[in-house]
């Protein structure tokens, strides 16, 4: 019987060093610091700046610090997975170009787009190379410049976004006492009418008159999206600890995806856990979409012990969301 399990075994970040503060915001659209912090809990975020740089930049740059920092050589990667809606271009894959850029050659790596769940889900693929025996070090990144792809004369949209990465290492464990221990996925696909990017893609090409009606960012429906995020994030936060008997007091921290601080407080409140146990800096970076998670582990790496049980969770476009019940593999030093 195979008893591997996959085990997160580093992490590392990577944000751009330009801050676009809601001061900043406040001269660009009609809103206002008191405005943004009600209604998100952001008070600033992290943008992209350069003439060519692209998501791939940041994501390179947050795969090469884990190798270093976790003393793994490039030859021993077998799989790179990169989460992401803000690919460098259709095509050839972000997760190629990363590769690239970070001298990995002996893997092979592809994109996943399941908007800001993206990382949950890769993370969950990448760990199936793990229990199968088929790789013994993968790395899952959640990277996106979402500037790209932000309408910044749009009051509601603009406030919210920001760019960054953020690198997962995976590695094999047989210990019952760590690693990824279970995960709940769901998508359902009507959610599309309410967050979408309308065009670029097969069913409506880029044109002249699809760039001039500025159908190239993100468009969603605000208040449908927050109903819908508030009760299945939180739900299926609660489902995952019912579902392997884990009592609120056996957490000991809740990560989540940094869309909202009410629907952060909307899930902790569900899952019956304090504020002191949920990790959250949305105020310093806002929505990074696939790079929210491993930004808040990277950030509270310090904190974490071996065997703590962690909830990570998330809510994207698609509609799709998700919980992973991780038990933490190490001791920081």
């Amino acid at each position: 019987m195979n008893n591997i399990r996959a085990a997160i075994t580093g992490i590392q970040g990577y944000v751009p060093p330009y801050i676009l503060t809601n001061k900043e915001l406040e001269g660009m659209v009609d809103t206002s610091d008191e405005w943004i912090i009600t209604r998100t809990g952001i008070r600033e975020r992290r943008i992209l700046k350069g003439e060519g740089l692209g998501t791939s930049d940041m994501a390179a740059e947050a795969v090469k610090a884990l190798l270093l920092k976790t003393n793994t050589s490039p030859e021993e990667i077998g799989l790179l997975i990169c989460a992401t809606v803000t690919p460098d271009m259709l095509f050839p894959a972000a997760a190629n170009i990363i590769s690239d850029k970070a001298g990995i050659k002996n893997a092979f790596s592809f994109d996943m787009n399941a908007a800001c769940s993206g990382l949950l889900y890769a993370l969950v693929t990448g760990s199936k190379f793990i229990e199968t025996g088929t790789f013994k070090k993968v790395i899952v990144v959640g990277a996106d410049k979402m500037s790209s792809i932000t309408d910044y004369t749009n009051r509601e949209n603009c406030i919210l976004f920001g760019d960054a990465a953020g690198a997962i290492l995976l590695e094999p464990s047989s210990s019952d006492d760590i690693g990824i221990m279970d995960s709940i996925l769901r998508t359902d696909g009507s959610g599309k009418d309410y967050l979408h990017m309308k065009a670029g893609g097969s069913v409506r090409p880029s044109t002249h008159e699809t760039v001039a009606a500025k159908e190239h960012y993100i468009y969603q429906e605000g208040q449908t999206v927050f109903k819908f995020a508030v009760t299945k994030m939180a739900d299926v936060s609660a489902e995952i600890m019912e579902k392997n008997n884990l009592k609120s007091e056996d957490v000991s921290w809740l990560v989540p995806h940094q869309a909202n601080l009410r629907i952060i407080d909307a899930t902790a409140r569900r899952m019956g856990i304090g504020k002191e146990k949920v990790m959250i800096n949305i105020d310093r970076y806002g929505n990074t979409t696939g790079a929210t998670i491993p930004l808040c582990l990277w950030e509270w790496e310090n904190q974490l012990k071996k065997g703590d049980n962690i909830i990570l969770a998330a809510f994207g476009g698609g509609f799709t969301w998700g919980a992973i019940w991780v038990k933490w593999a190490y001791d920081s030093k």
